[in-house]
């Protein structure tokens, strides 16, 4: 791949499941049909891990640029719209053991302007309202039962992500990625056959075929087949950041009505996720192994959410936590699990996929489709990756509990990045966060509003100062003009 073909370039996607029909689909719509031929190579003796059922809102840009409306994918994955997500019983400090993480509305610029003043008027003691939830309009569309969607989208509007069940989601890209031209192979791959360049040639299957290509995309998850197997692309584990690396999922019956968020709520070594669906509810645990076996996890997740008839499925998942050095090597190019995999947490893992595939498209194109920009990406998919970690990783760091030696070394014993100590530092002594967020160039990944309600939703501010709190009425009647204008805006949205 040194020089732009003349001839039709033949692309091989190795693995299905959501990531690799996403990607099927976007290089099928961002390519020339009439230089590149699309196919997908997948086993049906592989299951697909199917049990991440949330997104960021950068998935509604996904289905933009392939023309395709909720009203028409929606209800084939039982998907339900997403405000945000609530955190609960991650902090024990008054007052902030529960908060809600919103996505944005365009009715939010001048609340979080109150906010950050407000979290520093917090720092200097003042007695002023710092807790996120009275700031943000959708915290009050999801308290109130309504959708994040805006009936009237020119007096409010506001971003939001899905809820969707993955396996059918997968089957859906499935019929709209062979709509567009993608062929699709169902096979088992026995070998990878490298070139004396050290690009892959070919792979065999289990059907004695010999399948060639210009370009591979390896999306067989965990197993990395092609990117770390065959062409010995190393693994950078993060493990030291993260300790969590094994999950047990269990579906309950789907809720009446229900509220558009996802629940997080800590359990004694991990976190459990609560996510509801047209066709059931996703509940899963996830935890670290160190310190819970796998039937302890099962046991206290079925507690949670009592189901303890052992009729009801429980699905066991082990977690590779951490990034490909080289995302992009030689001929081939990794997607979704094989590239690397972050705890879902901020369910960031199809965001990474997308942008993944996005920004291959792009800096392939720019090189005239070849690997001049190789190096280049494979730096941005690594950033990405680090400042996403550093983000989940602040969660675990802010944490108050003191009933596991899980949470204790959660706080204690992990490792941080210099960047994230810089700006712990900045918001413990009170400076301006945002401004180290920008010198940082972080805030592409996660905004400024993000931190702070991270911050000031785990009520991670001075204590013990020995005076009594100062009032400030100037504060008090800003936060009682934006929950007038909240107020006023919410009947615009609907109710499920």
């Amino acid at each position: 791949m040194n020089k732009a073909k003349l001839c039709k370039q033949e692309i091989l996607i190795v693995g299905g499941g959501t990531a690799g029909w996403m990607a099927a689909n976007l290089l099928a719509k961002s390519l020339d049909s009439q230089q590149f031929s699309i196919s997908l190579l997948e086993s049906k003796n592989v299951p697909t891990v199917g049990v991440g059922e949330g997104s960021t809102p950068y998935i509604k840009r996904f289905f933009d640029t392939l023309g395709i409306h909720e009203k028409e994918w929606m209800p084939a994955c039982s998907a339900t719209y997403k405000g945000g997500i609530t955190f609960s019983n991650w902090s024990t400090r008054p007052g902030f053991t529960q908060y809600f993480h919103p996505f944005t509305s365009s009715l939010d610029i001048d609340g979080f302007d109150v906010f950050k003043q407000v979290t520093r008027l917090k720092f200097d003691n003042f007695d002023v309202d710092a807790h996120p939830d009275n700031y943000f309009l959708q915290a009050a569309l999801v308290k109130q039962g309504h959708l994040p969607t805006s009936e009237n989208k020119q007096i409010v509007d506001s971003i939001y992500a899905y809820h969707f069940d993955a396996t059918r989601l997968g089957v859906f890209l499935k019929e709209h990625a062979t709509s567009l031209g993608v062929k699709h192979i169902v096979d088992d791959v026995t070998d990878v056959v490298l070139a004396p360049s050290g690009d892959i040639d070919h792979v065999l299957t289990a059907s004695k075929q010999i399948i060639s290509a210009d370009i591979f995309v390896d999306c067989t998850g965990f197993k990395a087949l092609l990117i770390e197997k065959a062409l010995g692309v190393g693994f950078h584990s993060f493990k030291d950041n993260l300790f969590n690396d094994a999950a047990v999922a269990i579906a309950s019956p789907t809720k009446p009505q229900y509220q558009a968020h996802t629940v997080s709520t800590a359990l004694s070594n991990g976190w459990k996720w609560d996510i509801p669906l047209t066709s059931r509810t996703g509940n899963g645990y996830v935890y670290s192994s160190e310190f819970m076996d796998a039937d302890a996890a099962e046991l206290e997740l079925r507690n949670a959410i009592q189901v303890m008839d052992h009729d009801v499925e429980a699905r066991h998942l082990k977690m590779k936590v951490g990034r490909l050095d080289k995302h992009w090597h030689k001929n081939c190019l990794a997607i979704g699990l094989s590239q690397g995999f972050i705890e879902p947490l901020e369910a960031t893992a199809l965001h990474i996929v997308q942008l993944s595939i996005e920004q291959f498209v792009e800096q392939f194109k720019k090189g005239n489709y070849t690997t001049q920009y190789q190096e280049f990406y494979n730096h941005g998919v690594n950033h990405l990756f680090e400042h996403i970690r550093d983000y989940i990783v602040l969660h675990y760091l802010t944490n108050s509990r003191d009933d596991t030696e899980y949470w204790r070394a959660c706080r204690k014993d992990i490792k941080i990045s210099d960047r994230l100590q810089v700006a712990m530092e900045v918001w413990c002594n009170g400076g301006d966060l945002d401004v180290e967020l920008n010198r940082q160039q972080v805030t592409q990944y996660y905004s400024s509003m993000s931190w702070h309600v991270l911050l000031a939703g785990m009520g991670v501010f001075p204590s013990g100062v020995n005076h009594p709190p100062t009032s400030h009425p100037a504060a008090e009647q800003a936060l009682a003009q934006i929950r007038q204008a909240i107020a006023e805006k919410v009947d615009f949205f609907p109710k499920p």
